[in-house]
């Protein structure tokens, strides 16, 4: 193959589609887990496309203390529906923040979805592994949870995350020491949509509607009817005036590890 289509035959095969499956939880400790034979080695596929766009993911740059600002934020994926998201947020030209869970990007096979999210330019974090309340477990089981989540996540897309969210938003000074040493600063939010609780776009878009500048906003894209709400969400903000930022765009920089994180 000649160099000059190296580039164009690697974002080929990211773009495979794949089949995404249901979402699950587990409250077990997280197991190590073996990645499926392919035809390309995801992890080589990540280093190659890495070094055709350096400095991956990409950040735009954003005065948010003088423009106003909202970052949409979305947990508990990739799922089913994450797909249909990217292609809203894509025709709006939209970045947000996706906090994937690790047990989710293992069953995305092949890394689809992940890799898309990373490649359409948009901020990802660490939701944990398999999503319980960090608060709860030990030093140890904190640093699984988060280390098992980066690894997987860099193997297929050769991006170490910078940013995580708690499940649950459980929280405390070791949840913060692990996640310093982890390189990783904890994202939470101000304005709750509640989508998990009351599956009904009417809702979900008018507590969306509630943002001032420098919200984060939390949404899940497991949800079917927060999917259904975001083009109306983004009618209401971008009628506002807001403009559409990831985490790290809305302070300017990579926020600090292990501090907490609410609103800019």
């Amino acid at each position: 193959m000649r160099v000059w289509a190296l580039p164009l035959a690697l974002l080929a095969l990211v773009a495979c589609v794949t089949q995404s499956v249901a979402h699950r939880h587990a409250a077990t400790a997280p197991p190590t887990v073996p990645m499926r034979a392919a035809a390309v080695d995801p992890a080589q596929l990540a280093r190659r496309l890495a070094a055709i766009q350096p400095g991956w993911p990409r950040s735009r740059r954003f005065d948010c203390g003088r423009v106003k600002c909202v970052a949409l934020t979305f947990d508990d994926g990739p799922g089913e529906h994450t797909g249909r998201l990217l292609d809203l947020l894509k025709q709006r030209d939209v970045r947000a923040t996706f906090f994937v869970i690790g047990q989710m990007v293992a069953a995305d096979k092949g890394g689809h979805t992940v890799r898309r999210i990373v490649q359409e330019g948009h901020e990802i974090g660490n939701h944990s592994w398999s999503h319980p309340a960090l608060a709860g477990l030990s030093d140890e089981g904190v640093h699984r949870e988060l280390q098992h989540t980066q690894d997987i996540v860099r193997r297929l897309t050769g991006v170490r995350m910078r940013v995580m969210r708690p499940p649950y938003g459980s929280t405390d000074a070791h949840v913060a020491r692990e996640t310093r040493r982890e390189g990783l600063a904890q994202i939470l939010w101000n304005v709750d949509t509640l989508d998990w609780r009351d599956r009904v776009p009417a809702k979900v878009i008018r507590r969306a509607a509630t943002a001032t500048p420098g919200s984060i906003v939390l949404m899940h894209d497991i949800h079917p009817t927060t999917v259904q709400a975001v083009p109306r969400v983004l009618d209401a903000l971008g009628g506002k005036g807001f403009t559409f930022v990831t985490i790290s765009e809305l302070y300017g920089r990579p926020p600090v590890p292990g501090r907490m994180y609410t609103e800019r």
